[in-house]
Parts: structure tokens; sequence; C-alpha cells
């Protein structure tokens, strides 16, 4: 028996969990993008399937809105994989195990992928539904949107007619979406060379227990990074052991998710032992004492280790400067919108490999300005340490429209579905938007979805009653879209 039969809407849950059965992360849709065109053969429906797995379904207007203008309904098919340590799952060749109390649904042990495989499910249920008033739709899903929105830079627009653009990739109850971020990332370079070890004692070194959190809704909670702390320690730990040498260090899987642990391996001067050893306890009560607030269960520790060898000792010294060198984190707030983070970036991932330390910089920004000056001075500070970076993946902010005829009908839309009145908002995370903006000229675009909690973590967790509140929501848009 189906674990999500019992909730309603019964048909948004239904293909859900069919879309939660096939593996599904960034750079492995093809699975989901020919399930996506296998529903739409079912229901009948004009579609197409494009080189990079995005999908374009089309649905012919209901009796009486045949002279209504299309609508885009849209929404991405790739999620972050994300488990716990404890998780034996192959998130890229096995579905989700999914769980629900009838209030959220979450998956056991991994992310659930509600950012963005529930927008999919209420667009696939509305295509489904021919009992439903609605103008003709154009139902478009992307792959890649988590790894740079690369589905959406790749997506020919030419034969979408629609004007106006549901995109169902929020996660706020009642909040209305109006404008983003822009972003870039960045690959950076610091090298560095192997050496054999000189007597030293060798240290794995590991701080985890973090809760990490999505790049763009999170940084605004000061939760840690592992990887920018991380360079802090052992910068820390050389002033403290003069001729510590690093050997390797290693964290997160994302550009977009704030690191919740790295682990890191170094060769510590014969007679430092202990004194590297009381530094590791010292520092975890350091970390312990500064984010107690917002990550409680950090955790900094060490153990020793046999080492093949390290860098030597300039290389680690520039490594470690470096990396202390970089800002994490929230950079600038908007004074338009109170609250709103107007420019922040991310260390997302990092690992050495046999030429020296490799890592990724996720930068976002709504002022285009901001955005280039943060990458001017990454690059300067990279330059500064004899390394080198490359851009990847640069998209467009979304500008707030001071008019916009699809915000006032969704507005309209929530005040009767809900009986609340709705929340105009910005988001500091990315949305493709301004892709579609740029690409079909006169467009109209608004955002929204139902309440979703710990996106890209292993505590994701989906309300199933927002779930059919915003189904209905956007079912009564459609109505109105004569």
């Amino acid at each position: 028996m189906a674990v999500l039969s019992g909730l309603e809407p019964r048909k948004v849950f239904e293909y859900f969990e069919k879309l939660c059965a096939v593996p599904h992360g960034s750079h492995n849709t093809k699975q989901i993008s020919d399930l996506c065109m296998s529903f739409a053969r079912e229901l009948g429906l004009k579609y197409r399937q494009d080189a990079v797995n995005n999908v374009v379904i089309w649905k012919d207007a209901s009796p009486g809105y045949e002279e209504a203008a299309p609508v885009i309904l849209q929404g991405h098919i790739d999620m972050v994989c994300v488990k716990t340590e404890d998780c034996g799952k192959d998130m890229a060749r096995e579905g989700l195990d999914l769980v629900t109390d009838g209030e959220w649904v979450w998956a056991d042990k991994t992310s659930l992928g509600g950012d963005n495989g529930i927008a999919v499910a209420m667009i696939l249920a509305i295509l489904a539904d021919d009992s439903l008033p609605h103008p003709p739709l154009e139902a478009v899903f992307t792959v890649d949107e988590e790894v740079g929105m690369d589905g959406a830079f790749a997506l020919d627009c030419s034969d979408l007619k629609g004007k106006k653009l549901v995109n169902l990739d929020s996660e706020e109850e009642g909040v209305f979406t109006v404008s983003c971020a822009g972003g870039v990332r960045l690959d950076c370079f610091l090298a560095g060379k192997q050496e054999p070890l000189a007597g030293e004692t060798g240290y794995t070194v590991t701080l985890d227990g973090l809760l990490g959190g999505h790049s763009g809704g999170d940084i605004h909670r000061g939760r840690a990074s592992a990887n920018q702390v991380m360079g802090r320690v052992l910068y820390s730990a050389m002033e403290r052991v003069p001729g510590l040498r690093l050997s390797d260090v290693r964290g997160g899987k994302f550009d977009n998710v704030i690191c919740s642990s790295n682990q890191a391996r170094a060769a510590v001067p014969a007679g430092g032992e202990e004194t590297f050893e009381a530094f590791i306890r010292e520092f975890d009560g350091v970390l312990k004492n500064e984010y107690a607030g917002c990550d409680s269960g950090v955790s900094l520790r060490c153990e020793r280790t046999v080492l093949d060898g390290a860098l030597s000792r300039e290389d680690t010294a520039n490594i470690l400067r470096t990396l202390l060198a970089i800002p994490q984190g929230v950079q600038a707030m908007n004074v338009d919108f109170p609250g709103l983070v107007q420019t922040s970036l991310n260390l997302g991932i990092m690992g050495m490999e046999a030429d020296g330390l490799h890592f990724s910089i996720s930068v976002r920004s709504c002022i285009a300005s901001q955005k280039a000056m943060m990458v001017q001075r990454l690059r300067a500070i990279l330059e500064m340490g004899g390394g080198t970076v490359s851009e990847r993946s640069n998209y467009p902010g979304w500008q707030y429209a001071r008019q916009s005829r699809l915000r006032e009908d969704v507005l309209a839309a929530w005040k009767t579905v809900s009986g609340r009145e709705g929340k105009i908002e910005a988001t500091h995370g990315g949305l493709e938007c301004g892709l579609f903006i740029e690409k079909i000229p006169g467009l109209d675009a608004v955002s929204f979805g139902p309440e979703l909690h710990d996106v890209h973590s292993t505590a994701e967790k989906l309300s199933v009653a927002s779930t059919g509140l915003v189904y209905k929501l956007t079912c009564e848009l459609l109505k109105r879209s004569r």
C-alpha cells in the first residue's frame, strides 16, 4: 500500500510518491524526466523532452477558456540528495523511503526533495484533472536547478506562448515571491604538493554536528559553515603548534548547501602532540560557546592516524591563510525589503587533490554590481595566495516589477481560498524566474509554494495541509485566468 495514499489532495500525493520512487538528484534526472513524459503520454497530452532532460507538456484550454491567454506552470525535477551518516541508501540508484504522520511528510534518513518535487506533483495533478476550469497550460519541468539552473539556461522557450509564469518553487505558505537574487558559482584552486613526513604525528580532525541548510534561505540564521570554520581551526592550530602541515581537508557536496561537516588530516611536529590535542579540546569549547544559539550540536575532536604525507609548511601556511581570509555568510542586508539578505556567499565544497586544494563558492546578490564586487574580492584574495578562480552558472536576478496583473490575481485568489491577506516578499534564494524573464520578453511572474521546512537537509519536511491549500490556490488562480 502506498505510504501517502490517505493524504489529500489525493492525486497530488499520488504523483509525489511516484516521483519520489525514482532517484532524481541533480545530474541524475533522466529517469524522472522519462517518468514525466510517460505521465504526459498516459494523459494524451502533447509534450517534448530536450537533450538535457527538460520536459514541456501542453494542455488545451477547458471549455469556455479557449480565448484565454496561456499560463506557464513551472517547477524543477532535480533535488538535493543528502543522507544521515548511518543511511546505507544509494541515492543515485534508489528512491526515497517516505514517512508521514498525517500532518507532515518526510523521508527516512534522507532529504525529501519537496524542493521541488511537490511542484511537479501539483502540476501533474492539474494536467490530469479534466474537471478543472483553466486557460491553455504550458507545464515546464526543468533539470539541475540546484546546481546552477542548468536546465533553465538550456531550455528553448521559442514554442512557449504564455506571458504569465507561475513558479511553484517557494517554501512559505501565504508568501508570494516577486524578486530574487542572482548568483554565480566560483571554482577556486590553491596549489600544494604532498611531501613525505619527517617524524611528525598524524591526526584526523573532525568538525560535525552542525545544522547546515540552504545557502539562500538559511544563510541569515548565522549557522556555521564547517568548511569555513575548519580553515579557522587549522590556521589557529598552526599558530599554536608551529610547523603543523596540512595533509587533507574536505567537506560539503553541494555549492548551495551550508556545509555541516568537515574532516581534515594534519601532521604535527614531534613533541607538539599534547599541545595540539589540548588546543582541539579548547577550541571545541570556543565553538560551542560561539554557536550555542544556532548550532548547539557542534563538535570538534581529533584522533591520531597514519599519514602517507603532507603539504610543505609553506603551502600549508598559504592555503590556511587564504581560507582564513575568505568571507562567509551575509555581507549586506537589503534596505527595500527589511530583513532580506542582499548579498552573501557560501563556501560549499572543498577537497584536497594531488595538485592542491579545490573548492567552490556560491555568491548571491539581488544587486548585480554587488555580486560582481564579491567575485572581484574573492579573485583578489585567491590571487594574493597564488590561486585561481573560474566562473560558472552565472544567472541573473529577478528585479521587482512595480506593476503586475498576475501578482494582483494571485493575491485575490489567495484571499478567496484562505481568508487571509497574502504577503509580498523578495528572496535571497535563487529562482529560475529571472532566466525565464530574460528569454520571454514581457513575462509576468510570481513564485509561491506550500510550507517546507529545512530543505536540502535530512530534516526536510512538507506540510500536508499547506500542500492542499496551495493546490487549491493554484486551481483558483487558473479559474480566474480568462
